[in-house]
Protein backbone atom coordinates (compact mmCIF):
# COMPACT_ATOMS: atom_id res chain seq x y z
CA UNK A 1 0.00 0.00 0.00
CA UNK A 2 2.84 2.33 0.82
CA UNK A 3 4.19 2.37 -2.74
CA UNK A 4 0.85 3.04 -4.42
CA UNK A 5 -0.20 5.73 -1.95
CA UNK A 6 3.19 7.42 -2.06
CA UNK A 7 3.08 7.52 -5.86
CA UNK A 8 -0.31 9.22 -5.72
CA UNK A 9 0.92 11.73 -3.13
CA UNK A 10 4.01 12.62 -5.15
CA UNK A 11 1.80 13.20 -8.20
CA UNK A 12 -0.34 15.50 -6.07
CA UNK A 13 2.78 17.33 -4.92
CA UNK A 14 3.48 18.40 -8.50
CA UNK A 15 -0.16 19.18 -9.30
CA UNK A 16 -0.40 21.42 -6.23
CA UNK A 17 2.77 23.23 -7.30
CA UNK A 18 1.39 23.85 -10.78
CA UNK A 19 -1.95 24.93 -9.32
CA UNK A 20 -0.04 27.46 -7.22
CA UNK A 21 1.46 28.90 -10.39
CA UNK A 22 -2.03 29.23 -11.88
CA UNK A 23 -3.43 30.76 -8.67
CA UNK A 24 -0.72 33.45 -8.76
CA UNK A 25 -2.52 34.93 -11.77
CA UNK A 26 -5.55 35.77 -9.60
CA UNK A 27 -5.29 39.47 -8.72
CA UNK A 28 -7.30 38.95 -5.50
CA UNK A 29 -4.66 36.63 -4.02
CA UNK A 30 -1.26 37.67 -2.77
CA UNK A 31 1.74 35.65 -3.82
CA UNK A 32 2.60 35.03 -0.16
CA UNK A 33 -0.82 33.56 0.54
CA UNK A 34 -0.75 31.34 -2.54
CA UNK A 35 2.69 29.93 -1.76
CA UNK A 36 2.02 29.54 1.95
CA UNK A 37 -1.08 27.44 1.27
CA UNK A 38 0.54 25.58 -1.64
CA UNK A 39 3.74 25.02 0.32
CA UNK A 40 1.91 23.58 3.31
CA UNK A 41 -0.11 21.26 1.05
CA UNK A 42 3.04 20.19 -0.82
CA UNK A 43 4.83 19.50 2.46
CA UNK A 44 1.87 17.43 3.66
CA UNK A 45 2.05 15.34 0.48
CA UNK A 46 5.69 14.48 1.14
CA UNK A 47 5.19 13.99 4.88
CA UNK A 48 2.22 11.67 4.31
CA UNK A 49 4.42 9.41 2.18
CA UNK A 50 6.22 8.47 5.38
CA UNK A 51 3.20 7.96 7.62
CA UNK A 52 0.64 6.47 5.24
CA UNK A 53 0.92 3.00 6.79
CA UNK A 54 0.63 4.25 10.37
CA UNK A 55 -2.69 4.65 12.16
CA UNK A 56 -4.49 7.71 10.83
CA UNK A 57 -2.27 8.03 7.77
CA UNK A 58 -4.99 7.06 5.31
CA UNK A 59 -7.46 9.40 7.03
CA UNK A 60 -4.98 12.27 6.69
CA UNK A 61 -4.67 11.36 3.03
CA UNK A 62 -8.44 11.63 2.65
CA UNK A 63 -8.34 15.05 4.34
CA UNK A 64 -5.73 16.13 1.80
CA UNK A 65 -7.98 14.87 -1.02
CA UNK A 66 -10.86 16.97 0.31
CA UNK A 67 -8.60 20.02 0.54
CA UNK A 68 -7.40 19.43 -3.01
CA UNK A 69 -10.99 19.24 -4.20
CA UNK A 70 -11.87 22.42 -2.28
CA UNK A 71 -9.00 24.25 -3.98
CA UNK A 72 -11.23 24.20 -7.05
CA UNK A 73 -12.90 27.31 -5.66
CA UNK A 74 -9.65 29.16 -6.36
CA UNK A 75 -8.46 27.27 -9.46
CA UNK A 76 -11.53 25.73 -11.15
CA UNK A 77 -9.51 23.01 -12.90
CA UNK A 78 -8.74 21.59 -9.47
CA UNK A 79 -12.33 20.37 -9.16
CA UNK A 80 -11.59 17.92 -11.96
CA UNK A 81 -8.09 17.09 -10.74
CA UNK A 82 -9.37 16.72 -7.17
CA UNK A 83 -11.87 14.09 -8.31
CA UNK A 84 -9.16 12.32 -10.34
CA UNK A 85 -6.74 12.23 -7.41
CA UNK A 86 -9.46 11.19 -4.95
CA UNK A 87 -10.16 8.25 -7.26
CA UNK A 88 -6.46 7.47 -7.45
CA UNK A 89 -6.20 7.68 -3.67
CA UNK A 90 -9.12 5.28 -3.24
CA UNK A 91 -7.58 2.85 -5.74
CA UNK A 92 -4.17 3.13 -4.07
CA UNK A 93 -5.59 2.34 -0.65
CA UNK A 94 -7.98 -0.36 -1.85
CA UNK A 95 -5.61 -2.25 -4.13
CA UNK A 96 -2.60 -1.55 -1.93
CA UNK A 97 -4.28 -3.36 0.95
CA UNK A 98 -5.09 -6.28 -1.34
CA UNK A 99 -1.46 -6.48 -2.44
CA UNK A 100 -0.30 -6.37 1.19
CA UNK A 101 -2.70 -9.19 2.09
CA UNK A 102 -1.48 -11.28 -0.85
CA UNK A 103 2.16 -10.70 0.13
CA UNK A 104 1.41 -11.81 3.69
CA UNK A 105 -0.36 -14.94 2.41
CA UNK A 106 2.53 -15.85 0.12
CA UNK A 107 5.06 -15.25 2.91
CA UNK A 108 3.07 -17.49 5.25
CA UNK A 109 2.84 -20.19 2.57
CA UNK A 110 6.57 -20.00 1.89
CA UNK A 111 7.33 -20.18 5.61
CA UNK A 112 5.00 -23.18 6.04
CA UNK A 113 6.58 -24.93 3.06
CA UNK A 114 10.10 -24.34 4.38
CA UNK A 115 9.32 -25.39 7.95
CA UNK A 116 9.23 -29.19 7.38
CA UNK A 117 12.61 -29.06 5.61
CA UNK A 118 14.35 -27.58 8.64
CA UNK A 119 12.83 -29.98 11.18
Amino acid sequence: MRTLCSSTLIGEFFVIGFAGLVAMKDPDLSMGTVWTVSGIAMFLCVALCGVVTRPGGVALGWALQIALLASGFVVPTMFFLGVVFAGLWWASVHYGRKVDEAKARFAAQAEAAAAPDTA
